[in-house]
């Protein structure tokens, strides 16, 4: 058996999670002291009330090398083939601690992805993945077609304030303040396994993710029809629906998913932030 395992930045939901077989490693949270598994002992919310109470973005670390094997003994015991996903190797020391888990646990059957990408950028890579091992398909075959997908998937997300970037160091204060005044929307892309900033809109929020949408329209009509991702960082209703909205009305995705952001994505974006990513088209 092929078990397809994740680190909790892949942002799938629950129901996702049940649906293809698909075990989750969270990430670790830290308030000042106090370490939680993201996912499991805290939520965005809890995180957005502390960040905003004490005016600090928490820390976000890789998982523990105990704790990662501990998650991985199960899985090894029963002698599966186990791919992991891990948030990009750019952002994150988490797939270098898988690695040093199965060198530990002395288990060669594992294989290390480093997906480059975040949230359901990751997501998109993993669902592919657990659909083929659901249909028997050899660890040797998912991974190479993990090879041709990684370069194709299109991660971009539009933040509605650069507040919790520059708690979080991330930008300075003066670009900050200047980008918060002139209500500028920065839209963040995933290239390479790094972000990097594109598009600036201007306005509220609500308008500005539309307009970031319909701008994706040209790649999205030549993109893998299977999934597009709808992933947010807790926005309204009536955004969401907006967007999704206009993906329906393009008749061309055969399935369009809505997820939130975990706690480590939240932390580093805050709240009302919202991505469309999907997979480049063969010709792409």
């Amino acid at each position: 058996m092929v078990q397809i395992i994740a680190d909790s930045t892949c942002d799938l939901s629950q129901e996702l999670l049940e649906k293809y077989n698909i075990k989750i490693l969270p990430l670790m949270i830290n308030l000042e002291g106090d370490s939680y598994k993201d996912g499991v002992e805290i939520t965005p919310d809890e995180i957005y009330q502390w960040s905003d109470k004490v005016g600090k973005t928490p820390k976000t670390a890789c998982p523990s090398l105990g704790d990662a094997i501990d998650f991985l003994t199960p899985f090894t015991q029963k002698g599966d083939d186990i791919i992991f996903f891990g948030i990009s190797e750019a952002m994150s020391a988490t797939c270098g601690v898988i690695r040093l888990a199965a060198e530990n646990l002395d288990y060669e059957k594992i294989w290390v992805i480093d997906s480059k990408n975040l949230s359901t950028g990751i997501g998109l890579q993993v669902l592919r993945a657990a659909e083929m091992a659901m249909e028997g398909a050899s660890a040797d075959d998912i991974l190479k077609e993990m090879d041709k997908i990684i370069p194709k998937v299109r991660a971009s997300f539009v933040i509605d304030t650069l507040t919790y970037l520059y708690r979080g160091g991330r930008c300075s204060a003066v670009t900050s303040l200047l980008a918060n005044t002139l209500k500028l929307k920065p839209k963040i892309i995933v290239e390479d396994g790094k972000m990097d900033v594109g598009k600036k809109y201007r306005g509220n929020i609500k308008s500005v993710i539309l307009k970031y949408a319909k701008d994706l329209e040209e790649d999205l009509l030549k993109a893998d029809k299977r999934r597009i991702f709808i992933t947010h960082s807790g926005c309204s209703e009536e955004i969401i629906k907006e967007v999704y909205d206009y993906l329906k009305g393009l008749n061309y995705f055969e399935e369009i998913l809505i997820t939130r952001a975990g706690g480590v994505i939240s932390s580093h974006c805050g709240p009302n932030t919202l991505g469309v990513l999907f997979i480049a088209g063969d010709e792409a």
